[in-house]
């Protein structure tokens, strides 16, 4: 279920346009489970995921000097916090294919931020929270640790290109440890508004995907990628 949390960062326009690019079988696994999964944030390409900066790190190092749990803590908690990540824009990014797609076959999900709070009303067991990431330099700026979630909202100004929103959520009161992560129930319908296919993508792959979205019953609107030009000189 999704929380509002007044100290995370929130783009205020419900409609705000966020994207997710997947391979057909992870879109797959989306539509007959109903479930979203959600990776655990040690398990991220970026060793820094869920870490603090440098400022930061070093206050934290004197709080836990005579209290060493208080460090514990925020290690441990890597291993308990799952995340899913979206991609705020207006428009398609051909980046986006190229980093999260595959022999040019994939598609995108388009929603909104208002969408993904509405999706995740459908999960009962798990409270989650939205939040858009900044983007900082590890050397010289302060991430603040008031909020728990706040570790895993930052990261390192290399990768601003993502233009990162996140579906946080905390499993530490799950009983079974988290092994790569976690599939959060979720409203399809009201996660997906329309649905792109690659752009550069052969004709039978586009057939194959509208076909198996009739026979699985689901009338998304599928959009013409705006990459995929008809004009030939």
């Amino acid at each position: 279920m999704y929380v509002a949390n007044e100290k995370i960062k929130l783009p205020e326009d419900p409609d705000t346009i966020v994207w997710k690019y997947l391979d057909l079988s992870k879109f797959l696994d989306l539509l007959l489970s109903q479930k979203l999964f959600m990776s655990r944030s040690d398990k991220f390409e970026d060793q820094y995921e869920g870490t603090f900066s440098e400022p930061t790190f070093e206050e934290i190092k004197k709080l836990s000097q005579h209290n060493p749990e208080f460090l514990k803590f925020y290690k441990q908690r890597r291993e308990k916090v799952v995340i899913s990540s979206w991609h705020i824009n207006e428009y398609e990014s051909f980046a986006m294919w190229q980093i999260f797609t595959q022999n040019n076959e994939g598609l995108a999900i388009q929603s909104t931020v208002g969408r993904l709070q509405a999706a995740l009303q459908a999960d009962t067991t798990y409270q989650q929270s939205i939040g858009e990431v900044n983007y900082i330099d590890y050397k010289k700026e302060y991430i603040p640790f008031d909020d728990a979630f706040f570790p895993f909202l930052f990261k390192r100004k290399s990768f601003i290109y993502e233009r990162e929103i996140r579906i946080i959520c905390d499993a530490s009161a799950r009983v079974n440890p988290v092994n790569e992560g976690l599939n959060i129930s979720i409203n399809i319908n009201d996660l997906i508004e329309k649905i792109y296919i690659h752009p550069k993508s052969e004709n039978w792959y586009k057939k194959l995907v509208i076909e198996l979205l009739k026979r699985l019953d689901f009338d998304f609107l599928i959009e013409k990628s705006d990459l995929e030009s008809d004009i030939l000189i």
